[in-house]
């Protein structure tokens, strides 16, 4: 073979890497930024909601996201490992005042009752999306996802996973701080 069969894949190539390249570097200096899933619902009101209820708990609807202050709107699960570690966080941020309503996602409803008698209820009130309609309407890509809802009903914040220590410091703390809303977390 002659040597300039190889020229056009060489020029794929380098382009290529000249429109990667600097992304991937980027990504590496900031693993926090090639983690972060966008939203487009940032700064709109949230999605409507059409879940089922869920036993013994309070019903969780539209009035209570458009109503006054910040909260909280949680997608969760008992089979989400990650939604047990952020658990004991959410309980502490209920304790400070911040209602936290919670959508459990594509669950055994025993199951998922058996979850909070076992870890605690932080929820003022929990609906059930059996079938992840509501999961889909609100973009959320895994659980667990929690929005954080002005009291407009419009959501402020997004964090896609667990609230951990790290991702509390990095995103909702600031928000809650910033309303005057200070809570000490468990970790």
């Amino acid at each position: 073979m002659k040597p300039l069969y190889f020229v056009p894949f060489a020029v794929v190539a380098l382009l290529l890497g000249a429109i990667f390249l600097p992304k991937l570097m980027a990504n590496k200096a900031d693993p926090e930024a090639a983690e972060a899933l966008p939203s487009t619902f940032i700064g709109k009101p949230a999605p409507e909601l059409k879940l089922d209820g869920f036993a013994g708990q309070p019903e969780l609807t539209a009035e209570l996201l458009a109503g006054e202050g910040l909260k909280l709107v949680n997608f969760w699960a008992s089979w989400c490992a990650p939604c047990r570690v952020e658990h004991p966080n959410l309980v502490a941020i209920a304790e400070a005042g911040v209602p936290i309503y919670g959508i459990n996602y594509k669950d055994d409803p025993a199951k998922a009752a058996d979850f909070l008698a076992e870890l605690g209820n932080p929820y003022a009130a929990v609906g059930a999306d059996t079938e992840g309609r509501n999961g889909f309407g609100w973009g959320v890509y895994g659980v667990p996802e929690t929005y954080l809802i002005d009291g407009e009903g419009r959501i402020v914040l997004r964090v896609a996973g667990p609230v951990t220590s790290s991702s509390y410091a990095r995103d909702l703390g600031p928000a809650l701080e910033a309303a005057g809303i200070e809570v000490t977390l468990g970790e």
